[in-house]
């Protein structure tokens, strides 16, 4: 066991130990863990302990890390359980584990943004996303593994390599978020910070099959603030709608340094919305795009569960949909162009899959770049207009297909292209072009054993709406760790 409980020690109880117990303790629900952690009942070492153990155990198959920080998680597990012995003040998250995307400054290690190209020095600050979880109490376990510049949503990087699916060794995890999520569906600590530029939040947790939530534009403070058309967002990872709700309300709000961010501090609901009173729209394919069998079944599935707790939900093709690929290929690349070396030997540094990115988007002129912003803008516009017209949510999938070897951009029964993911991935990014709030919500396992999500989206600042109704859902059927977890890869 990596860390003795003062705490219970003191009551003459031994510390957990291996195992099962250690399992529970490491798979545990972040709301639990603070409770119990408030209550002396268990001790912030005895958690990250757990948790450290777990990790030990499966990160070698799963490489979901880009930087472990064993020895500090300890030291301020330590130090958070002296604050509990002496009876001082806790925070929301004291005690509670948590893993940071590698594209979030955590003070002391380096940040790496999944490329050879970064400084591997230590940074001196904590992003402001992460300081937050910090002065909550969160325990900082280390820095996950993400895609080279966040490029790509699946999970290989030319510096960390492949991060695999917990459900499948050899599978891609997707990304960027790629640890972020492989190690939420491990039962690898119950928090995850990642961020979402065209869907890096919600398709690596489609692929794994957890939470992953994208709030409102600006709801959490992301600094340095992406150069690239205002598409990122940060948001959790998580394998519990509450836990994802405490995380985003200790990250959320205004904050100096990203001129994006609202006064407004995300809350969950507070009370449970009349189902009968919504309009939910159900799009499979947004009027264009392909979508696996077997995903397609799965999603109808979920949409019929919706019905079945009382949400209406009705067949509905926006009609701002089929813009949505040509204009996020005019706006994906170029922005990553300002983000890499610019000699030749940078370029050979690079994933392939990237170069061949910033090739094709080295052709765009100004003129093309600025036309793209406009309709990116009037896009948004439509979005938002066919909300107000009287929908409340829309339900999709989450991605076309299920999750497929690493090492490929795209199934093997799907056209290749030298970079092109964005093919199997069009339902996620129209929320990025236009702010809102979407999650994907796992619901089910397809023929292969591989998970699959769908989607609930909804206008600006409808977050605690759509995630009252993803609750609704795991209420019935729940997010699982995958057995093949437990007795090791």
């Amino acid at each position: 066991m990596a860390g003795r409980s003062l705490i219970r020690g003191a009551r003459g109880a031994t510390a957990v130990s291996a195992g099962s117990a250690s399992s529970d303790l490491a798979t545990m629900s972040a709301q639990d863990m603070a409770a119990r952690i408030k209550r002396s009942e268990i001790s912030p070492l005895e958690i990250v302990g757990a948790v450290l153990d777990r990790i030990e155990r499966l990160e070698p198959s799963l490489n979901a890390f880009a930087a472990l920080d064993r020895d500090g998680a300890l030291a301020a597990a330590a130090a958070a359980e002296r604050a509990v012995m002496r009876g001082e003040p806790l925070g929301p998250l004291h005690g509670v584990p948590v893993t940071i995307k590698d594209v979030q400054a955590v003070r002391g290690l380096p940040t790496r943004r999944g490329s050879r190209s970064t400084d591997p020095g230590p940074v001196p600050a904590d992003a402001p996303a992460v300081a937050r979880l910090r002065n909550a109490g969160a325990i900082i376990l280390g820095k996950t593994t993400m895609t080279e510049h966040g490029w790509t949503a699946v999970s290989d990087s030319p510096l960390t390599g492949a991060t695999h699916n917990p459900w499948r060794h050899g599978l891609t995890s997707g990304g960027s978020s790629s640890g972020a999520a492989a190690l939420a569906a491990a039962g690898c600590g119950p928090l995850h910070l990642g961020t979402d530029g065209a869907g890096s939040v919600r398709l690596p947790a489609h692929f794994c099959g957890v939470l992953g939530f994208k709030p409102t534009y600006g709801t959490v403070p992301y600094v340095p603030v992406p150069n690239n058309g205002s598409l990122s967002h940060i948001g959790p990872i998580t394998r519990d709608v509450g836990d994802a709700e405490l995380m985003l309300s200790v990250m959320s709000g205004f904050h100096p340094s990203d001129p994006t961010t609202g006064a407004a501090r995300f809350a969950p609901s507070r009370q449970s919305t009349d189902r009968r009173s919504l309009r939910i729209a159900y799009s499979p394919d947004l009027g264009h795009a392909r979508v696996d069998p077997d995903v397609a079944r799965l999603v109808a599935d979920a949409v019929e569960t919706l019905g079945d707790l009382g949400f209406p939900v009705e067949p509905a093709t926006p009609p701002w949909g089929r813009a949505g690929p040509d204009l996020i290929r005019s706006l994906w690349g170029a922005p990553l162009l300002a983000l890499v070396p610019t000699t030749a030997e940078g370029w050979s540094a690079l994933d392939p899959g990237l170069a061949a990115c910033l090739r094709d988007a080295a052709s765009l002129t100004l003129a093309d770049v600025t036309a793209a912003q406009g309709r990116r803008l009037a896009y948004s516009t439509a979005v938002g207009a066919w909300f107000a017209e009287g929908w409340d949510l829309l339900v999709t999938p989450s991605a076309s297909v299920a999750a497929f070897p690493v090492g490929s951009q795209r199934p093997p029964h799907w056209p290749e292209h030298a970079w092109d993911w964005l093919s199997w991935a069009e339902f996620s990014y129209p929320f990025n072009l236009s702010h809102g709030p979407a999650v994907s919500v796992p619901c089910g396992l397809d023929p292969e054993g591989r998970p699959v999500g769908f989607q609930i989206a909804g206008p600006r600042y409808s977050d605690a709406l759509v995630l009252e109704v993803a609750k609704a859902f795991l209420a019935v059927r729940p997010c699982t760790v995958p057995e093949m977890v437990d007795v090791g890869l």
